[in-house]
């Protein structure tokens, strides 16, 4: 009995318009993409939409500094974003822009219907205001001396050299980071989504930790686990109500009946995901209630599953299905949620070159099917960062694709040309029965579909080495010199070719998900049909007339990604330039005064600092505080020490638990807004920025909590 199509609404997060794709973003794309391609190699219906996220004051201050309108700049860079995916193989249906009449119309609608519900309430706030540019600041926009350790240039939220957390107003001496004017504290109207709405959080508790009426997971475990966290268990209330409007000047959708108020860019940005289904189901001619209104979908069988990045994590679980729930529109089956990048093990850094943007990439030749391979087979379900380790890279690529996969093609086409019209013979059963097998086919089907890409590619290399073995005993080259033009030792030759190259298929048929050019070429080679799952049950027959084959993947060179390298690098020598005052009226801000020469210390100095080995048990975001995360820490102690660390910029919490560190212990309590920091955790940064991001320390395996560093 054949298993019913399925119907399925697959979206990718959108990209902002404001900057480049580069190879992070692509994890997330690659892995959406490979599974919307398995799931109509096996028949399903699926509809793949993405738009890019084009609204707020980054967008609008960009295009000011540019000298162009915002819609001019969201439709260069949409263009731009939209080449760099195609390029990448990954294969939108449609891709679409948040700055669209269907995005205004999506996101009036759920305003009101929230409002019709009681989800929506306006209240006062104060905020800093620029009045050189005319315009409220947000937290990043405001910078000024840390008012417990008076570090300069610090953002209105949290120092990051002592870690305080406070609000805006406790800077001192505050400059807006737009036009360096002295900000004004003015009051505003602001409104605001009761996410904290007893009927949402139950809602929201009820939403994340059930499944889909299959039994399937509405995300991944650790996801779940963190909905929990922020949730808080029944009875606890632990959400607040989100801020969803801006003042003007702001580039976005004006809110119904409220002029000079725009929606909040992250209110109509998930929304975009129903805005470019609706521009091209009208486009195609099908009826999109039957994907986003709760009653028809459910009739109608259909899912609308995510794939997004773990940093947009708490506005997808949370305030994306709650407004969707009270605005009447079905929410989302399935969360696939995917980690960060890493470069040779660290972060992305522009003065490495490896902050690394998909344009250079493909500029440097390199090609895109290489890194689709190679994020595919270190890819699963789980929340876990992806290290694109670049020496492992080129050996895995020229080990996998070129030394096993398509070295079996390579070593076996040629005879069937030149000795046999071109024609495949008959094949040796036995030698296809493993890649034909019902069990293997229903090992790659589950971890294809459950996005364990990882496990299938292992499965799949391994079925290219079964095939390499059987060309090295058949040894073709060895068949082919045939002194004595003996008929059996042809048809040993024929048969052994056909049957390598009847494996080659079925490895193409399993990668295509994976490198669809490549295996776009191969059926061609084979003068097939496009491939579907299901031809993995029986091969080609005897008397198939194949065309001549042609090389089909080059090795990478480890020059050519020294190159890329260096054509990603920024100079580390900058030209000094005057600053340019906004306004005659802005006050002329002073430059951070030169870090002094570090002077030496003894050793009776460093004696003073009590370092100890740390294990994190605990870790969780602060409310209310953008960069810091509280954490427990065991340094063998009764019970475990808190320490806020100014870390969330860099790293999940949920993925910190179990780490060891190193942290300072006979640092005196800090008394801070959120609770009393007992010590601190060390991190290394790059003091010139030139490489972004904070890396705590970790030491060697074996050390154990409470042990003195020395």
């Amino acid at each position: 009995m054949s298993t019913p199509s399925r119907k399925i609404f697959v979206t990718n997060a959108l990209p902002y318009a404001n900057g480049d794709i580069h190879l992070g973003h692509l994890v997330g794309y690659v892995q959406a993409d490979i599974w919307v391609r398995f799931q109509r190699m096996l028949g399903n219906e699926v509809h793949y939409v993405c738009a890019d996220d084009t609204h707020g004051a980054p967008v609008m201050l960009r295009a000011e500094k540019e000298g162009i309108t915002p819609e001019e700049l969201v439709s260069r860079v949409r263009g731009e974003h939209l080449r760099d995916f195609t390029d990448f193989g990954v294969a939108f249906d449609n891709y679409h822009s948040t700055h669209s009449p269907e995005n205004r119309a999506y996101a009036e609608d759920i305003y009101k219907k929230l409002r019709a519900a009681g989800m929506i309430e306006t209240r006062a706030i104060e905020q800093y205001y620029d009045p050189v540019k005319q315009m409220f600041l947000a937290d990043r926009f405001i910078k000024g001396e840390c008012p417990k350790c008076a570090a300069k240039d610090q953002y209105g939220d949290s120092c990051e050299v002592c870690g305080a957390a406070y609000a805006p107003t406790e800077l001192k001496n505050p400059y807006s980071a737009v036009s360096g004017a002295t900000p004004e504290l003015r009051s505003s109207e602001h409104f605001f989504f009761r996410l904290s709405d007893p009927k949402a959080v139950e809602f929201l508790r009820e939403w994340t930790r059930a499944t889909n009426a299959d039994g399937s997971r509405r995300m991944p475990p650790e996801a779940s686990n963190k909905m929990r966290e922020w949730l808080g268990e029944a009875g606890e209330n632990k959400l607040s109500d989100w801020d969803i409007s801006r003042d003007a000047p702001y580039f976005g959708f004006e809110i119904p009946d409220a002029p000079g108020k725009y929606f909040y860019v992250w209110l109509d940005a998930p929304i975009g995901y129903l805005a470019s289904f609706k521009n091209y189901a009208d486009r195609v001619g099908f009826d999109v209630a039957d994907y986003i209104d709760p009653v028809k979908a459910e009739a109608a069988g259909t899912e609308m599953v995510h794939f997004i990045g773990k940093d947009i994590l708490y506005f997808h679980a949370l305030f994306w299905p709650a407004m969707l729930k009270f605005a009447d529109y079905r929410t989302p089956n399935f969360l696939n949620v995917n980690g960060f990048l890493t470069v040779d093990g660290a972060k992305m850094s522009k003065s490495r070159g490896t902050f690394i943007t998909a344009r250079s990439y493909l500029e440097q030749k390199l090609n895109p099917e290489w890194l689709r391979y190679y994020y595919a087979a270190k890819l699963n379900s789980n929340i876990e960062d992806l290290d694109l380790s670049l020496d492992d890279f080129v050996a895995k690529v020229n080990s996998d694709l070129v030394g096993k996969f398509v070295n079996i093609a390579s070593r076996s086409a040629g005879f069937i040309s030149r000795r046999f019209g071109g024609k495949l013979g008959g094949s040796d059963a036995a030698a296809l029965a493993p890649f034909m097998a019902e069990e293997t086919i229903a090992t790659l089907t589950r971890a294809f579909n459950d996005r364990d890409y990882s496990s299938a590619l292992r499965e799949i290399m391994r079925l290219a080495d079964v095939a390499n073995v059987y060309v090295n005993e058949e040894k073709p080259w060895e068949l082919a010199k045939n002194p004595d033009n003996d008929p059996a030792v042809a048809e040993r030759l024929h048969r052994a070719c056909s049957t390598a190259l009847n494996q080659f298929r079925a490895l193409s048929i399993m990668l295509k998900p994976v490198l669809p050019t490549l295996v776009a070429r191969v059926e061609s080679f084979f003068d097939v049909a496009p491939f579907a799952w299901r031809d993995l049950a029986a091969p080609l027959p005897a008397g198939h007339a194949i065309n001549q084959y042609a090389h089909l993947m080059t090795r990478v060179e480890r020059k050519q990604i020294d190159a890329l390298l260096e054509a990603n690098k920024e100079s580390l020598v900058t030209e000094t330039k005057p600053v340019e005052a906004a306004k005659a009226a802005a006050p002329v801000v002073a430059a951070p005064a030169k870090a002094e020469e570090p002077t030496h210390i003894s050793i009776d100095d460093f004696a003073k600092v009590d370092l100890r080995i740390a294990r994190i048990v605990a870790a969780e975001h602060v409310e209310g505080a953008a960069k810091l995360i509280k954490l427990m820490l065991d340094i063998g102690e009764d019970k475990p020490r808190q320490v806020f660390a100014g870390i969330k910029s860099a790293y999940d919490p949920a993925l910190l638990v179990g780490r060891l560190t190193v942290m300072v212990a006979n640092l005196a309590p800090r008394k801070m807004k959120f609770g009393m920091s007992e010590g601190m955790v060390l991190a290394a940064s790059d003091d010139k920025g030139e490489v972004p991001g904070l890396f705590i320390l970790s030491p060697d395996s074996g050390a154990q909590p409470g042990m003195r560093v020395k």
